[in-house]
């Protein structure tokens, strides 16, 4: 083996993400991991704390994708409206991934203990796009509730298109989720049940 192994954070992802589907995620150790992709636990980690973050080492640009689109959102769009293009920036990255998502959730879905860091990182989202909203002159109060709503959306959606098979793209599914909360909104507000 080189010193140097061009885009040794993909090949380990890659890796991982098979052994993690074929042997299960308990089961697979760093040291196989790196040994299907022809690296070194050294270089293993020098990209990855621990290889639970193999599945969660984008999150961080997922949340820097995010808060970017609810700054370029127009200022005239409303918190909800701002979060929405958040989510649809966020589904644009879900589609084109496509197989390794559905491989990457069915692995979490398998393990508690990533259950639980997913549920972890989606916090940490929903303070960041919390964040975003209060940079946009929101109060902290809207901001909080728009983003743990947009959160509760993205995971409504998520699980449909997931268990969907991906038969509708995300975006549609988001669509429809913040369409139901729109209406949900309206018959409280004009008092209907």
């Amino acid at each position: 083996m080189g010193r140097w192994e061009p885009n040794a954070r993909g090949r380990l992802e890659r890796a991982a993400l098979e052994l993690y589907v074929e042997r299960g995620y308990e089961q697979t150790p760093v040291a196989e991991i790196t040994r299907r992709a022809g690296l070194t636990e050294r270089t293993f980690f020098r990209h990855f704390a621990d290889k639970r973050e193999v599945l969660f080492g984008g999150s961080g640009g997922l949340e820097e994708l995010c808060v970017g689109a609810v700054a370029a959102a127009p200022p005239a769009a409303t918190p909800m409206e701002a979060v929405a293009a958040a989510l649809d920036a966020a589904a644009g990255v879900f589609e084109e991934r496509g197989d390794l998502v559905l491989q990457r959730q069915g692995v979490i879905d398998a393990n508690a203990e990533l259950r639980e860091r997913e549920l972890i990182k989606l916090a940490s989202l929903a303070g960041a796009l919390a964040d975003a909203l209060d940079r946009r002159g929101v109060d902290a109060m809207t901001a909080q509730l728009t983003a743990e709503t947009a959160i509760a959306v993205l995971k409504v959606a998520f699980r449909r298109w997931v268990d969907g098979g991906r038969d509708k793209p995300l975006r549609s599914l988001l669509a429809e989720c913040f369409d139901v909360l729109r209406s949900l909104s309206a018959r409280g507000a004009a008092g209907t049940p």
